[in-house]
């Protein structure tokens, strides 16, 4: 566990933070030269971290195998060793420029078939919410008038009929008030009453 804990902070510390520094200043000083050597670095390093993933599922349980990536890491970074530029010119560079034409072909389907793949489900997602929206005001709609069902015609005229008076005239309504209030029925109301 002290050897994990070490690994990961002399790979962070030596193997991001440091060369991180470095570009920067090859960057700000417009050092072709530095510029270039940070370049097949960072090549290298990434290429390290993909494996890396691995190497530590499976090989984590060697002996020195963390005590091996902190000096491959110092390997790397040495200016007497100079290991990210060779391991870059002669693993790197040539096997990526043999393949480079099916690399940038892959690329491209990739991004096609991505662009293709986002659109497809972009118009699912929209399907989904447009079917969610109207089933919902559907179903909205038929809460609303099973709410409006739910008083009978017989309550909504009676309601009218009924005003909430107070005062001395509050006991006897007057005709004129009656027949401003009009008797609302239903059509079965209006059935049932005929029949």
């Amino acid at each position: 566990m002290v050897s994990w804990i070490i690994s990961r902070l002399v790979v962070l510390v030596f193997g991001t933070l440091y060369p991180a520094y470095s570009s920067y200043k090859a960057v700000k000083t417009k050092d072709v030269r530095e510029y270039v050597k940070w370049m097949m670095y960072w090549i290298i390093f990434a290429l390290f971290t993909t494996v890396e993933v691995f190497t530590d599922m499976f090989l984590c349980w060697l002996p020195f195998y963390y005590e091996l990536k902190i000096a491959f890491v110092v390997w790397l970074l040495s200016p007497y060793t100079k290991g990210s530029s060779v391991m870059y010119r002669k693993f790197v560079h040539p096997t990526l420029s043999s393949k480079e034409k099916d690399i940038d072909e892959y690329i491209c389907q990739a991004k096609d078939k991505s662009y293709d793949t986002l659109v497809h489900f972009g118009r699912k997602g929209l399907n989904v919410a447009a079917t969610a929206a109207v089933m919902a005001a559907a179903k909205g709609q038929g809460v609303l008038s099973d709410r409006l069902r739910s008083f009978s015609m017989q309550d909504l005229s009676s309601y009218q009929s009924d005003p909430v008076q107070t005062g001395p005239s509050a006991a006897q309504p007057t005709t004129a008030q009656h027949r401003t209030r009009p008797i609302i029925r239903s059509k079965s109301e209006s059935y049932k009453a005929s029949s």
